[in-house]
């Protein structure tokens, strides 16, 4: 089953719409096993089909540090109907992922993320229409407040889309409150690439916003414009397919999320 996910190793994790529509163009692969299970493994859990584990394209094995997670992954192989979708089974990408290009290269790829806090969504605003303007404010500052007196990162705001130079304090203090292990990494590395902001990222990490006022703060400005011209169908299957990438990836972060962080 490797070639259904060979993604590059030793690059970060890849843009997921990028993953998707690289799966869209290869053909499907029939369906071979029967059943797909958990199973202890060393560090972790193993998703096996007819018993075997799944490994990546270089032959480690996916083992995955939380049960709940292993069994979403599991489900995930166990949906799958006479064919093999990839475009189906987020989680699973995202496991490869880890396993094939993170484990081995976290500080890499954290850094690599860390890059997104130098031109964020959250720092470029628009001048006009007032709504648009006062929606911006409402669903970004809670996020830039927070950033600024919890992290001690202190950004810089703009009008319109001319690059700001932002702090390298901010930047190091933002990079700073990143998680080390790699599977959260991976988790925000996909949230980023989705949202277009690490903050946002950063926040849902943190447990300073939930997965819902992410998704919300990342589509202001979309949703503004469909509420003035209405949905395109074409953008609308694309974000929902973004949508299903990122709630593959919250599901990720909130399974290897310490227990202490999960709250009640």
């Amino acid at each position: 089953m490797r070639e259904l996910f060979e993604e590059a190793a030793g690059q970060p994790p890849p843009d997921p719409r990028q993953s998707a529509r690289a799966s869209a163009r290869t053909p499907l692969r029939k369906r071979f096993y029967k059943q797909a299970s958990v199973a202890d493994a060393e560090g972790g859990f193993a998703i096996t089909l007819d018993g075997k584990p799944i490994r990546t394209p270089s032959g480690r094995q996916v083992v995955i540090p939380s049960r709940e997670l292993a069994d979403a992954v599991a489900s995930e192989w166990g949906a799958q109907g006479e064919t093999i979708d990839p475009v189906t089974m987020p989680l699973t990408r995202i496991a490869n992922s880890v396993i094939e290009g993170v484990v081995d290269r976290v500080e890499l790829v954290s850094d690599d993320l860390a890059k997104y806090f130098e031109t964020d969504l959250l720092f470029y605003r628009a001048g006009h229409p007032e709504g648009l303007v006062a929606r911006e404010a409402a669903h970004w500052d809670p996020v830039l407040f927070w950033a600024a007196q919890t992290l001690g990162a202190h950004f810089i705001l703009s009008e319109g889309v001319m690059h700001v130079k932002q702090p390298d304090d901010a930047v190091r203090a933002a990079r700073a409150a990143l998680p080390g292990d790699a599977w959260s990494i991976a988790a925000l590395h996909m949230v980023t690439t989705l949202t277009g902001s690490a903050l946002l990222a950063l926040a849902l990490a943190h447990g300073a916003r939930d997965a819902d006022q992410v998704w919300a703060a990342a589509h202001v400005d979309e949703d503004w414009n469909i509420a003035q011209w209405g949905v395109d169908e074409e953008a609308a299957q694309r974000r929902a397919t973004r949508a299903r990438d990122f709630q593959a990836a919250v599901t990720v972060l909130a399974a290897v999320r310490p227990p202490a962080a999960k709250g009640p």
